[in-house]
């Protein structure tokens, strides 16, 4: 592995060399090794978060950690260089493709992750049905108006909530943006959905809380699409539309988009049993956590110095 000192630390990380040591001594610099009255710091160490940015958050006790090394990496990042235009763009569509793919095969959606790609192409898939295009097509312009809602800083609303399922469900007209007026039940859940004359009340309540919230982000964001997906306004399109909402809360916060892949729909089903059967959120907090984790991963990978 290699190393750099404290001074480097410091010119790196724009803070003094006392205020490094004081990081190393309070074990808050990872891998960091005291050599004598000094430190070797691992060369890809990232700078630990300012406590004070997370001062005024209802952060509870077994989050506290996690969050701050999730903050760190997220400061590192806005710290390095920025991605030119033509880099923001290729990694905006690989990623929506791949975010396509998987939220609507979570919902059951047949296109595989190259057909999807295809078919937002304009081509159109033998012996796929028309209904999985259009999902495809849906899920990609739902996302890009979220990604101009972010750029305006336009505030979630039941509003925003509507038009982004509208997107989702354009190939529904009579259902898009309206809550469900009818009961349902979520298949394998262990959760049942209010009577559809208390959608509308529950929305309601949800979005007000939203706004008077004091969590991190990513417990808000969680919390959020576990209520949400519990409510479940829509009579179809429910899921899509809570994960756009989802990466809506976390762009709006800075941090990058997160994609629930097919793969991890088990456990992802499962954070939903916990929340409802035991009222632990923590499974999602974590799930949507590691996401955001990996994400300003690859991106701090891409800009090393």
């Amino acid at each position: 592995m290699q190393y750099m000192t404290v001074k480097q630390a410091s010119e790196r990380w724009g803070i003094s060399d006392r205020r490094v040591r004081l990081l190393c001594s309070e074990g808050r610099v990872e891998g960091a090794i005291q050599k004598g009255r000094s430190y070797l710091i691992p060369a890809d160490a990232l700078k630990p978060i300012d406590g004070r940015s997370l001062r005024g958050k209802d952060i509870p006790e077994q989050y506290a950690a996690f969050f701050a090394s999730i903050d760190g990496m997220k400061a590192e990042l806005d710290r390095r260089r920025s991605l030119t235009s033509g880099e923001l763009k290729r990694l905006q569509d690989e990623f929506l493709v791949e975010f396509t793919y998987n939220s609507n095969a979570i919902e059951g959606n047949t296109l595989t992750l190259q057909e999807t790609a295809l078919a937002l192409e304009g081509v159109t898939i033998g012996k796929k049905p028309l209904k999985d295009h259009l999902e495809a097509v849906g899920h990609r312009d739902a996302f890009l108006y979220v990604v101009s809602l972010v750029s305006d800083k336009v505030p979630i609303s039941e509003r925003i909530i509507r038009e982004i399922h509208s997107l989702v469900l354009m190939d529904r007209p009579e259902d898009k943006g309206v809550y469900r007026r009818i009961p349902v039940k979520i298949m394998g859940a262990h959760h049942e959905p209010p009577q559809p004359y208390l959608v509308p009340v529950q929305m309601e309540g949800l979005v007000a809380d939203l706004h008077r919230g004091n969590r991190h982000t990513i417990e808000t964001a969680a919390l959020f699409h576990l209520n949400f997906e519990g409510i479940h306004p829509f009579i179809d399109g429910n899921g899509r539309t809570g994960r756009l909402i989802l990466n809506l809360m976390l762009m709006q916060a800075g941090y990058p988009p997160i994609d629930v892949k097919f793969a991890d729909r088990r456990k992802y089903y499962a954070c939903f049993d916990s929340y409802y059967w035991d009222s632990d959120a923590s499974p999602m907090v974590n799930m949507v956590g590691e996401y955001v984790r990996e994400r300003l991963s690859q991106y701090l990978n891409l800009l090393k110095d």
